[in-house]
């Protein structure tokens, strides 16, 4: 398996793509990145990788991505402000400071949050996701980059998922060189969560799938395909072209099954569907087409689950969809919102604000650190005016990349699998806590950048460009470029 190297250009900017592309791929290694130092060391090579990125290839709409993204760190920024300082502009001191000084009888300093400069503490992961979201944008402004960037966390996916596999038939007790202490009869690959591993594992499958359909499409003599033949043309491409691409993504489907994650693999092989669907619909009949490609999808993925997922089936028939302790969490989550709407109970503070709001309902074991949602627990964090000013980003992400999946006739598989795997990593995060795993959220982070970077089309032509088109024209030659007036645009990028 061979990564596509050999066209690319590698000018001054090889530096910044080198080390975005060793943090895409060695993020999920140290245990998923869970702990201050890994989350340390990947913050500080993002940083030195932004400040030698090359920006040559960005335009106008590029800038704009990164101003919003700003806007982010600015709300960030403010939050982090009232939540830190002694002296915060508009944010009120949390209550329970004024109950413990009354308590104990001595004067303590107030603070907007309930656990002094934690937030500070909390910080790393958040910094990590926007860092590689901007050098997503900026290194994956160029195609050949950012087509990289896909195969890069494709191969390193199916890597993970043949070490989650193996170890787990040879040694289930161990991740890595630690004891394992929990999921023992689960893959969990070098995450310390099932379910993690499963969005993971996942994500890394919709985008091996989305890499063997581009093969393949452009493989096929036709412009559009026809399916009474497809199976003579697909039989006609060599095996040592497609074999090892399908041996991955039966591995990570595999390891994927293995996790018994019911939301993991249930999420995933709906992107699967859906990514299916959307690539291969100009190539559908016009009416039914689509309704014929997800149902076949969706009885696909029933055989797959039947063959491969036996446990995550008996997990639904004795669990159902969702755990009723989950559910009481999150009505417990809610009334810490309620309480603390505007600036929230501090960044990184959840597992101190939840004991008290605890529900009776709740089993008394264990301690619950996270929300198992992260769209609460950011709530409950920094207040909700912050929690929607990042909601709207991501709705504005998705029309982007909405927009670039449809717009787009050459390399939509990059926009598609930002789109597909944002939304299997969001939906996930509503049950779970996917996106606050820096393993899982560094490396898509930085593909929804690329995606970003490659869903506008239109492009101007250099000046040269211009000149060749029209001397064709006079020749009688076909143009390269559409020409409008004195001005030649690039078509479909």
């Amino acid at each position: 398996m061979r990564l596509p190297l050999a066209h690319i250009s590698w000018s001054w900017s090889w530096p910044a793509t080198f080390i975005l592309l060793f943090v895409v791929a060695g993020a999920p290694f140290p245990f998923g990145s869970t702990n201050d130092l890994s989350i340390a060391f990947w913050c500080l090579c993002l940083g030195l990788a932004l400040m030698v990125a090359p920006t040559r290839d960005l335009r106008r709409p590029h800038l704009w991505m990164i101003a919003g993204i700003a806007v982010i760190v600015a709300g960030y920024a403010f939050v982090l402000h009232e939540q830190l300082s002694d002296h915060p502009w508009i944010a009120p001191f949390n209550p329970i400071w004024k109950q413990a000084s009354d308590l104990l009888g001595v004067p303590i300093a107030p603070s907007a949050s309930i656990v002094k400069n934690e937030a500070f503490f909390a910080l790393g992961a958040p910094l990590a996701n926007i860092l590689a979201i901007i050098l997503g944008i900026v290194i994956g402004a160029e195609r050949a980059r950012a087509r990289q960037m896909l195969w890069v966390i494709a191969v390193s996916g199916s890597l993970y998922a043949l070490y989650g596999v193996a170890s787990f038939l040879i040694e289930p007790t161990m991740i890595l060189w630690r004891d394992k202490t929990a999921y023992l009869g689960s893959v969990t690959g070098t995450f310390i969560n099932r379910n993690t591993a499963a969005a993971y594992f996942g994500s890394c499958a919709v985008i091996w799938m989305l890499l063997i359909l581009d093969d393949v499409r452009r493989r096929l003599p036709e412009r559009h395909i026809e399916w009474k033949r497809v199976s003579r043309d697909v039989a006609e491409i060599p095996p040592r072209k497609i074999l090892p691409h399908l041996a991955a993504l039966l591995i990570c489907l595999m390891a994927m099954f293995m996790t018994g994650s019911r939301a993991g693999v249930s999420l995933s092989l709906l992107a699967m569907i859906v990514a299916f669907t959307i690539f291969l619909r100009k190539d559908l009949p016009p009416r039914t087409g689509i309704w014929i490609s997800l149902g076949s999808g969706v009885v696909v993925a029933l055989g797959l689950m039947q063959l491969l997922g036996g446990r995550v089936s008996s997990r639904f028939d004795s669990q159902g969809l969702v755990d009723e302790g989950r559910i009481e969490a999150w009505k417990s989550t809610l009334r810490i919102i309620a309480d603390n709407p505007w600036f929230g109970t501090g960044m990184g503070t959840f597992q101190w604000a939840f004991p008290p709001y605890r529900s009776p309902n709740i089993s008394i074991r264990g301690i619950w650190d996270i929300a198992h949602s992260t769209p609460l627990e950011l709530a409950s964090d920094v207040g909700i005016p912050m929690a929607l000013l990042v909601a709207a980003a991501w709705a504005v992400m998705f029309v982007i990349l909405g927009r670039g999946v449809f717009a787009r006739r050459r390399d939509v598989i990059i926009p598609l699998a930002a789109a597909a795997t944002a939304s299997l990593s969001l939906l996930h995060s509503c049950l779970d806590f996917t996106l606050q795993i820096p393993g899982y959220s560094i490396p898509f982070f930085a593909l929804f950048g690329a995606g970003l970077a490659q869903s506008h089309r239109i492009r101007d032509a250099r000046p040269d460009v211009v000149q060749g088109a029209v001397q064709g024209a006079v020749k009688g030659q076909p143009a390269r470029r559409t020409i409008r007036g004195e001005k030649a645009v690039a078509t479909h990028v």
